[in-house]
């Protein structure tokens, strides 16, 4: 038995598609999960299924819809209901405050915020039900560190966090965990382009204490984890991935003798 006991665990992941979402796909998979993947992205859902092969079950869902929400959800209650959901996806439509459009900021509260609460009631209400289950958001440092020219990405992250603290209060009493991962600087495939630039990448890792950015790998060890009977006493908490980078801000103030 692995130590993490997630053998036929029913583990939904949205946003399945993406770099973060394939790694924990992946990582799920590897400790005999049963992965149901969804995400809009048809042909992603494609070449992860024929990574993972009979251990995953692709569902083309579009979270901006309930609808399809709800259609995904009975399709896994037909399979025995979801065990744990890890809330991955997620959408950014960049601009400043002042200008930004109405319909972007609407779309990103829309998928990721309103999508991570119409999930977890959707695939949540089995583990309810049954009076046992996980969910495990992905919010971002940016939740708790601004991050400027980004519409409503910040406001959206942070918002997960008080999502995910107030699901641990009201579903805590009945058998139901919900934690938070928080990423820092991540190398994915939509991210790449920042790391092409040689200097830029090498200016960004100099900022992280642990000097490396890091790999969606990162990320699914911490859900993993958090998922788990390992985290049973574990709920209303967020866990930052992020090497270090959010706690450095008093080493960017000059002092003499310091550099």
């Amino acid at each position: 038995m692995s130590w993490l006991e997630l053998q036929d665990k029913t583990v939904v992941i949205t946003g399945a598609g993406g770099g973060i979402g394939r790694a924990l796909c992946q990582a799920f998979a590897a400790q005999g999960a049963r992965v149901v993947a969804l995400d809009r992205d048809a042909a992603a859902l494609g070449t992860l299924t024929e990574e993972l092969g009979q251990s995953a079950v692709a569902l083309a869902c579009d979270l901006s819809k309930g609808d399809e929400i709800e259609a995904a959800a009975a399709r896994v209650d037909e399979l025995g209901g979801a065990d744990v959901l890890i809330n991955n996806a997620g959408i950014l439509r960049p601009g400043p405050l002042d200008s930004i459009a109405e319909a972007d900021w609407s779309a990103m509260l829309r998928i990721n915020l309103t999508g991570y609460l119409l999930t977890s009631q959707a695939f949540g209400r089995a583990m309810l039900a049954r009076g046992a289950g996980a969910i495990v958001h992905v919010s971002s440092i940016a939740g708790s560190q601004p991050q400027p020219a980004s519409g409503a990405y910040s406001a959206s992250k942070s918002a997960i966090l008080m999502l995910s603290r107030q699901m641990a209060q009201e579903w805590g009493p009945r058998g139901v965990r919900s934690n938070c991962v928080s990423p820092g600087l991540v190398r994915t495939p939509l991210s790449e382009a920042f790391y092409a630039d040689p200097e830029t990448k090498a200016r960004r890792e100099e900022m992280v204490p642990l000097r490396r950015i890091a790999a969606p790998e990162d990320m699914a060890e911490v859900a993993l984890f958090l998922a788990s009977p390992r985290a049973s006493y574990v709920t209303g908490q967020e866990i930052v991935v992020d090497g270090g980078l959010s706690q450095s801000l008093m080493g960017l103030v000059p002092r003499p003798g310091y550099s």
